[in-house]
C-alpha cells in the first residue's frame, strides 16, 4: 500500500497529489502526478497548492495533468494489503515433517553443511570446489 505523503508547503498537512520539479536550465517548473518515490529535489503538493502554483517571472509552468484529485488506496492496494494480512495470519509450516526437494545438480543438505563457511541471516556463503 502506498504511504501517505503530505504537502511540502510549510504548515500544510493535506495529502500530496502532485509532484513539482524544476528544470533550471530551461527555466521550467514541471507539475505532474504524485511521483512513486519521494525525491530530495522535488516537492509534493496538495490539490490546493498544485492548482495555485505560479512560477517566477520568465519561467514556464508545464502541467502534465490539468487537474489533481486526491485519491485513496487503489483496488490493487487493498487487495495487496488483504493478501499480506492473510499470509501473516497463516501458521508457519512445520518443516520437520516435510523434506524439501533438492533441485537437480545440488548436493544433499548433509554435504552442504560440509561446504558452508559463513552464515548471515538466511544467506550462506559456500566454498567452491577448488577451495
Amino acid at each position: 500500500m502506498r504511504p501517505v505523503r503530505q504537502c511540502s508547503r510549510t504548515a500544510c498537512g493535506r495529502p500530496a497529489v502532485a509532484t513539482l520539479t524544476y528544470v533550471y536550465a530551461d527555466q521550467t517548473a514541471v507539475l505532474g502526478p504524485l511521483a512513486t518515490l519521494a525525491e530530495p529535489h522535488s516537492y509534493d503538493l496538495c490539490a490546493e497548492h498544485a492548482s495555485r502554483l505560479t512560477a517566477p517571472r520568465g519561467w514556464e509552468v508545464v502541467r502534465l495533468t490539468p487537474e489533481f484529485v486526491e485519491s485513496g488506496p487503489s483496488h490493487d492496494d487493498l487487495l495487496a494489503l488483504a493478501d499480506a494480512v492473510r499470509e501473516a495470519g497463516r501458521p508457519a509450516p512445520d518443516r520437520s515433517r516435510h523434506s524439501a526437494a533438492v533441485p537437480d545438480g545440488l548436493p544433499p543438505a548433509s554435504q552442504l553443511a560440509d561446504t558452508e563457511t559463513r552464515r548471515r541471516g538466511h544467506l550462506r556463503v559456500l566454498r567452491g570446489e577448488d577451495g
